[in-house]
């Protein structure tokens, strides 16, 4: 291990795992600061206040405060030449050591460096610059803050107040290319200013460059907001609110099937469903221990009759009350109760992002109590059942995360047994049903250990989508008990269960995975009948009314719809292959007088005229089998 990596490993962080990951790191780090001074010599250093940037998983960003410039995406060629002369010159990068005041004098012209030294000088941490600088000036030049100002003025020098890593000089870097725009807000709070934030990325070669830049470009093609808002799944108002979507009437159509799917199926193995308020009273949560642990990404209180109530983040605390509401005993063991409900959690406002990252959104929740020897079976069953929906949506880009406590932590509720116990079930079944999972120590919750689904988007980075959490918190919180078969009152164990987590989340994994094009059976839109002519709308209005009334001995909803605007049937066509319908039907003269329909399949093109009968049974049978392909 060389040593900077390890003067550096204890702040890095958890993505940058070995000597090569802190290289890139570092690269890309040098690499934001010299998008800066790019900016500096092109625009001039009173243009703009220089706020903060770090280096990110995939590449790095800087946010600053225009003072007089606009910058848009059409200057990024221009800065992109300067960057590169920056890197031809291959000037050194140096770190250096200051006190606050000569920092603070340094940067006095700058609220944002005034405002992180505040924090540097209140954690008592050593207040470090970095000086990328041209090679002919000598070291002994930067040895004092008034050196360092005229250093900062020459063009081919640059210095910023940061904690590194960096390399060593701008020739290390190979391969750069500055990518998009954004607002961001500082310290990604929306009461603060809004700021410019530039994205730009780098490599150690131009072929990963190349490369990276092609999976941008397909996963932009699958960007579940832009497929979102083409097919009118959801849609985000300011009247509204940041980060509360609105399900519009095509994407609740598809929610819908798959929540009556997941109701169906939880029944199957023993679950009951309940419904919880939005709402609930302080106690509730200072009882759970929301108050003390989690108030700051609660929803401000609001007072009513002289009681304070707060949006409820978290299902848990009045499903506690569900299952007190009546004594219990082994013979009701396990108990498992669902719900479907609507949680709100203040997020920062820099974070939210479609339907991944929300304030408000509606879990597939469930809690399951059991005894100690059912505690396997329990886990062994949510598994089963995690395999079985995935596969029934044909989702497959995930993997599984143990995430267990570390004993030298007492940041942890519980009987360590009972932990040892607990996180030994987690750990055999996931090897007994062979799936691909990973340890993370130190990651469990502080109330119990976790099985995490960790889907991968197609930017290749994984979230949680599901959920599979012991509690020894709240069953101690809410003195839950159950009665054993001596009579004598027992802590029965807690598992919180989510298949999907939140139906938000899981919808943006969901669309970008298929890129809008669904299986046919939870498909927003099955099916447009497309009469060639006005003399052909009452047929293809027949033809809607079978499709629609074909499943109902079934429970099945066929939605089907007719488009019979007055625009070319190529441009009807056009716009429901746009829409990523599964089937389009069209109809004129000759198919009405055979009762018949034209058929074309999403991804197919023509597959030929068949009778009504034979396609109204084609379709049932797909969506009945829940199957993934059109046309078997």
């Amino acid at each position: 291990m060389n040593d900077r990596y390890k003067n550096f490993k204890n702040s890095l962080p958890n993505y940058v795992n070995s000597e090569e990951d802190f290289q890139l790191f570092a690269m890309r780090h040098s690499a934001e600061h010299i998008l800066m001074q790019a900016m500096q010599n092109l625009y001039g250093k009173d243009a703009f206040f220089m706020a903060m940037g770090p280096a990110t998983e995939d590449g790095f960003y800087f946010d600053f405060d225009p003072k007089n410039l606009e910058i848009t995406e059409e200057m990024f060629e221009e800065i992109e030449k300067e960057i590169k002369k920056i890197i031809d010159a291959d000037l050194p990068i140096r770190r250096k050591e200051i006190s606050v005041k000569e920092a603070r004098k340094l940067f006095s012209d700058n609220p944002y460096k005034q405002e992180l030294l505040d924090e540097i000088e209140k954690s008592n941490e050593p207040v470090s610059i970095y000086i990328t600088g041209d090679s002919n000036l000598k070291p002994k030049s930067y040895s004092s803050v008034l050196s360092l100002q005229r250093a900062s003025e020459i063009k081919q020098c640059f210095v910023d107040l940061c904690a590194g890593p960096h390399v060593d000089s701008t020739g290390e870097i190979k391969a750069f290319k500055l990518l998009s725009i954004a607002g961001a807000y500082w310290h990604g709070d929306e009461k603060n200013k809004m700021l410019t934030r530039i994205y730009g990325t780098a490599f150690r070669s131009k072929k990963e460059l190349d490369d990276y830049l092609a999976m941008l470009e397909e996963a932009e093609k699958r960007n579940h907001r832009k497929i979102g808002k083409e097919m009118e799944l959801f849609a985000n108002f300011n009247e509204v609110g940041q980060g509360l979507p609105v399900w519009l009437p095509n994407g609740y159509a598809m929610r819908r099937i798959l929540e009556d799917h997941m109701l169906q199926f939880e029944r199957k193995y023993g679950y009951v469903h309940v419904l919880t308020p939005h709402i609930n009273k302080e106690e509730l949560f200072e009882t759970s221990g929301h108050l003390g642990f989690y108030k700051e990404s609660m929803y401000s209180p609001m007072k009513i009759d002289n009681e304070i109530f707060y949006l409820k983040p978290m299902n848990c605390p009045a499903g506690m009350h569900i299952y007190k509401m009546k004594l219990r005993s082994y013979r009701d063991l396990p108990y498992k109760q669902g719900e479907l409900g609507t949680v709100y959690r203040y997020e920062k406002s820099g974070e939210l992002h479609g339907l991944q990252r929300v304030r408000g959104f509606t879990q597939n929740d469930a809690h399951i109590f059991c005894t100690k020897e059912q505690l396997d079976d329990q886990f062994m069953e949510v598994m089963e059942m995690l395999e079985k929906f995935y596969k029934d949506i044909g989702f497959k880009n995930y993997r599984y995360r143990l995430s267990l406590s570390d004993e030298n932590s007492k940041k942890y509720v519980g009987d360590r047994q009972d932990w040892i116990k607990a996180e030994d079930a987690l750990r055999k079944i996931l090897m007994k049903n062979k799936v691909d999972f990973y340890e993370a120590k130190g990651e469990a919750a502080f109330y119990g250990p976790k099985v995490d689904v960790q889907a991968i988007n197609v930017y290749g980075k994984e979230d949680s989508i599901s959920t599979i959490q012991v509690d020894f918190n709240l069953p101690q919180r809410f003195d839950i008990t159950y009665t054993d078969e001596n009579g004598e009152k027992k802590r029965p164990f807690m598992i919180h269960r989510a298949l999907i987590g939140s139906f938000e989340r899981f919808f943006a994994f969901l669309i970008e995975y298929y890129a809008g094009k669904f299986p046919l059976w939870f498909a927003p839109k099955q099916i447009v009948v497309i009469p060639v002519s006005d003399e052909s709308n009452d047929y293809a209005y027949k033809v809607d009314e079978v499709l629609k009334n074909a499943g109902s001995e079934y429970n099945i909803w066929i939605r089907s719809e007719v488009d019979e605007r007055h625009e070319t049937l190529q441009e009807r066509i056009r716009d429901a292959e746009l829409m990523k319908i599964p089937y389009i039907l069209i109809v004129g003269a000759k198919e009405k007088e055979n009762n018949s329909v034209a058929v074309r399949v999403r991804g197919l093109g023509d597959k030929g005229v068949i009778s009504l009968k034979e396609f109204k049974n084609k379709v049932l049978a797909e969506i009945k089998e829940k199957s993934l392909e059109l046309w078997k």
